[in-house]
């Protein structure tokens, strides 16, 4: 849709994740010049601009809020004003609010420009050393085990190497069901509190990185990354995962598992003993609800 000429502009800003000497000028400028900003949280968004020197209209834009507040701020942008809109920390949509508005003025023809800027996604990725030509971002996973477990079945097979996001307190818990559903060989690498005074990297196997966990405190302590290599060929190329996994939740909801797994494996090209093992996988979990 072209752009009204009246209509104002919607600028996309990326603030740091932790050391405020990330803000790049442009950034800046936009939130000292915006006629209102957008924030996932006003308060945390004050603190950030009473560090830089800046004032501004907040007004909040979150998950619970976000259908009400989309027409009200289009009629702004309609009206001429320009809108910057940020998270609480990072680049704005990326498991953050933000994505209604954004399609919500693109539609109605508004001006939408990014202002790029720091991620925990692509500054975990640079040092994880890990491969980068080709990923898969996760966000963060169910916080129900049995879901979380599900997916992870799903993405065992999964070549592109993948980062997820994690709540501290269930970082543990997630290593556990990686190292189970992916083997505990694969290699990742936990990174906390990127740029920020505790910034840490732990490096190792999904074992290796179970057994930090355990051993170190501050391991489940602040803003948690996880990036996990991509399956080796011959798992990523043997079979499809999750048809595998969708099948066999619907099949053992009237089979046996061995049976299951025979009639899934067929269906997904995996082989029947990695269905069966999926299968009563799957079994526990559901028992375990």
């Amino acid at each position: 849709m072209a752009r009204t000429p009246s209509a104002g502009r919607l600028e996309v800003v990326a603030t740091p994740i932790g050391n405020l000497g990330d803000l790049s000028s442009r950034a800046r400028e936009v939130l000292a010049t915006a006629d209102l900003i957008a924030a996932e949280d006003t308060r945390r968004t004050a603190q950030l601009l009473n560090a830089i020197g800046v004032t501004g209209q907040l007004i909040s834009l979150h998950d619970h809020n976000e259908a009400a507040r989309i027409e009200p701020l289009l009629q702004q942008l309609q009206a001429g004003k320009v809108i910057a809109l940020v998270s609480d920390a990072g680049t704005p949509l990326l498991s953050d609010p933000g994505f209604g508005l954004v399609r919500a003025a693109a539609a109605a023809g508004i001006e939408v420009r990014a202002v790029p800027g720091a991620s925990a996604v692509t500054a975990a990725l640079s040092i994880a050393g890990l491969a980068t030509d080709r990923f898969v971002f996760e966000g963060f996973l169910p916080t129900r085990a049995a879901e979380r477990r599900a997916l992870l079945a799903r993405l065992a097979s999964e070549a592109r190497t993948l980062v997820l996001f994690e709540a501290p307190h269930r970082i543990g818990a997630t290593l556990a069901d990686l190292a189970q559903s992916f083997g505990e060989e694969r290699a990742a690498v936990v990174t906390r509190e990127l740029t920020k005074m505790h910034e840490s990297v732990y490096r190792g196997t999904l074992a290796e990185l179970c057994a930090m966990a355990r051993e170190d405190a501050d391991f489940a302590r602040g803003e948690i990354t996880v990036v996990i290599a991509g399956a080796a060929p011959e798992l990523a190329a043997s079979g499809d995962s999750e048809l595998l996994t969708r099948a066999l939740q619907l099949l053992l909801q009237a089979l046996p598992p061995a049976r299951a797994a025979a009639i899934a494996a067929q269906l997904a090209g995996a082989r029947r003993s990695d269905a069966y093992q999926l299968a009563l996988r799957l079994q526990r979990d559901a028992a375990a609800e």
